[in-house]
Formats: structure tokens, C-alpha cells, sequence
């Protein structure tokens, strides 16, 4: 799968993707850091990749609709956020992603559960 992560996503959790097989872009690799979320949407839409994220704001499907780009997956690590929370909430959309595609839908990636809205409201 291809994927975009957020700044908001360090090494260790590009370390985990890749090693699992996927290929990674980071908003750093494209000198994007702090760029607006709409600015962020439009590349990304382009570029055929799901996009991770810790940013809820990409949540809300009316401004930012899942199905113009590959998908969108926003990690809710919990009440805190630490490494080990954000490593778990990457390996539970890793486990999801090995038996369904989050290609056009966004996935809310919490603790013990996944969320899924699928384009068009399905």
C-alpha cells in the first residue's frame, strides 16, 4: 500500500510501515511541515496514497471527502498520547488493512476498536 504520513508521525512509525511492506512518504520528505490542512489534502489527493494522520480535523468528510484521495486513517492513540500508544494504534490498522482496503473511506483507528465511514455515507 501506498501511504503518506503526517508530521505528526516519527521514525518509529515509518520504521513499522515499511518493515510491513509498505511504501512510505512523510509530509517531511515534500517539505510540507505546517502547511494548512487543505493545502496538505490537495497533495495528497493527487498522490494515490492513504493518508495517516493524528490530525482530527481530517475527520470531517464535508471538507475533506475520503473518497478524492486513496483514503484517510486518523490514529487515536488515547488518553495519552505516547510512542507505545501510537505504535499500537499503527499495528491495529496494519492487522485491518491485511483484510480490507481503506481506499476511498476513512478509518478512526482507536483503542480495542476501528471506526469505518465508507464514501458516500455506505
Amino acid at each position: 500500500m501506498k501511504i503518506k504520513l503526517d508530521e505528526n508521525i516519527g521514525r518509529r512509525g515509518i520504521e513499522l510501515l515499511q518493515a510491513a511492506g509498505h511504501d512510505v512518504m512523510t509530509v517531511r520528505d515534500q517539505n510540507l511541515q505546517g502547511a494548512s490542512d487543505e493545502t496538505l489534502f490537495d497533495v495528497w489527493g493527487g498522490e494515490g496514497r492513504v493518508l495517516i494522520t493524528l490530525d482530527h480535523d481530517f475527520g470531517e468528510v464535508l471538507r475533506f471527502p475520503p473518497e478524492r484521495g486513496a483514503g484517510l486513517v486518523i490514529l487515536e492513540p488515547g488518553p495519552r498520547l505516547t510512542p507505545g500508544s501510537l505504535l499500537g494504534r499503527l499495528r491495529d490498522f496494519l492487522a485491518l488493512a491485511e483484510t480490507r482496503s481503506p481506499f476511498g473511506a476513512l478509518w478512526i483507528v482507536e483503542p480495542g476498536r476501528v471506526r469505518v465511514h465508507l464514501r458516500g455515507g455506505d
